[in-house]
């Protein structure tokens, strides 16, 4: 059984073959941006899909919808790069960083969604919620990673990408979680009180696009012919240059800011409580 469901990609610019061929790995292919958008009707949106739904939103939740939306719309972003070949991804999965109570204390751990293009707000929030309580069996594979001595890591981080993403293997025999981090990471830096902040492509992923959402901050904007106070966010985002270039970042960017800044028409009217 395939590790992942991938089609190779028919037509590649002679561009994109030049970028393949300029960069043997993620160390150096990095391209950083920054958006900046408008959080007054998500902020409104989060809080009235609470109220009417009992689920509690957020940004992760809001950004990791418009990601997996983004890349439905640009499937060509949604690849992956074997034996310097472009791989198109049959299926749309998105992670997320999200912080779990353990020993007193906390860790990150990436929490992936499968098939995030199809999902509701409703259904990708329990999914993330369900992550943080789950067994300890279920993590046995980040636990064996825990185990690799400090001098192996390198070797071992290598064959496993070698394994799972070049040669498409499922390693689940192993305890390692399949396809563990999907096509794009969100990490919401928000939470520690950043405005900005770029995270490193990690080579042993093979993830192309990674996005770091800030703070919520009041800053003055304009509004026709008014300078108001408003709510803004930057949106901070690392890609990897190799097979995602300005188009796809464009097209990426331009549905996320569609998606956070007008809430109620791209994610639809909060369901009311059902009762009994």
């Amino acid at each position: 059984m395939p590790h992942l469901e991938l089609s190779p990609k028919t037509h590649v610019s002679s561009f994109r073959k030049l970028a393949i061929g300029s960069w043997e790995t993620a160390y150096d292919p990095t391209v950083y941006g920054t958006l900046t958008v408008r959080m007054d009707l998500a902020l409104a949106y989060m809080e009235a899909f609470q109220a009417r739904t009992g689920v509690r939103l957020t940004v992760t939740h809001l950004v990791l919808k418009a990601l997996a939306e983004a890349l439905r719309r640009c499937p060509d972003a949604n690849a992956v790069l074997r034996f310097s070949r472009i791989y198109l991804r049959q299926r749309i999965t998105v992670s997320a960083l999200v912080a779990r109570p353990e020993g007193g204390g906390t860790r990150l751990v990436p929490v992936r969604v499968e098939d995030a293009d199809r999902k509701g707000l409703r259904e990708l929030a329990a999914e993330l919620e369900a992550a943080v309580r789950v067994e300890p069996e279920a993590r046995r594979g980040w636990r064996l990673v825990e185990r690799v001595p400090s001098p192996l890591l390198h070797l071992f981080t290598r064959v496993v990408s070698f394994l799972a993403v070049t040669l498409n293997l499922d390693l689940g025999r192993f305890g390692l979680p399949r396809d563990a981090f999907g096509a794009a990471v969100v990490t919401d830096v928000g939470t520690l009180g950043l405005d900005i902040a770029y995270l490193p492509l990690v080579p042993f992923t093979r993830v192309p696009v990674f996005l770091a959402p800030g703070a919520v901050r009041e800053t003055a904007v304009v509004e026709g012919e008014r300078v108001v106070v408003g709510k803004v966010m930057s949106v901070n985002a690392s890609i990897d240059h190799r097979f995602i270039d300005g188009y796809h970042a464009g097209v990426l960017a331009g549905t996320i800011r569609e998606m956070l800044e007008d809430p109620f028409t791209a994610f639809g009217e909060p369901e009311a409580v059902r009762v009994g």
